[in-house]
């Protein structure tokens, strides 16, 4: 169902995938849209337990989206440098590809959001949890469950790691 990458040897295992996925703090997720065009929207988002989760309002083109198709992708770039004189850009990036679900259990919900605020705020504990409580009602927490994740970098990079 999923495409094999073109040139392989620029593939990250899904050990550095996972790494990636991680470390960086925002992606964009994709899903189907409106009339048939995709919906790309740029988010913030914690990848945990090997599930990824974001948060959005009670209603809008995502979760009308969602509960329509609930397909996704959402990419991630690592790195991206570029090399003008080489005319090229030293890249790497992840693009995730699963199924997405509201989180409906308090509990899940609320675990989820407690992962989320620690991620962007692991010093503020206290007030982590007050935002959280103050917002729990109107907040929709969605899990993203992975069927497939890939990942690419330049050819620079690898050959870099070669040497």
């Amino acid at each position: 169902m999923f495409r094999e990458m073109r040139r392989s040897r620029q593939a990250l295992s899904p050990e550095e995938c996972e790494q990636v996925l991680k470390r960086a703090t925002s992606g964009v997720l994709a899903v189907h849209g409106d009339g048939g065009y995709p919906y790309a929207v740029p988010l913030s988002y914690v990848y945990a337990d090997s599930r990824l989760y974001f948060h959005c309002a009670a209603s809008g083109h995502k979760l009308d989206a969602i509960a329509s198709d609930d397909r996704v992708s959402f990419c991630v770039i690592d790195q991206d440098e570029i090399h003008p004189e080489k005319y090229t850009t030293f890249f790497r990036s992840v693009i995730l590809f699963g199924r997405a679900r509201i989180l409906e259990d308090p509990q899940e919900k609320r675990a989820a959001l407690e992962l989320l605020a620690a991620r962007y705020s692991p010093d503020y504990e206290e007030g982590r949890k007050k935002e959280i409580d103050q917002l729990f009602r109107q907040v929709r927490m969605v899990e993203v469950i992975p069927e497939h994740i890939t990942g690419k970098e330049a050819i620079e990079l690898v050959r870099m790691r070669q040497d």
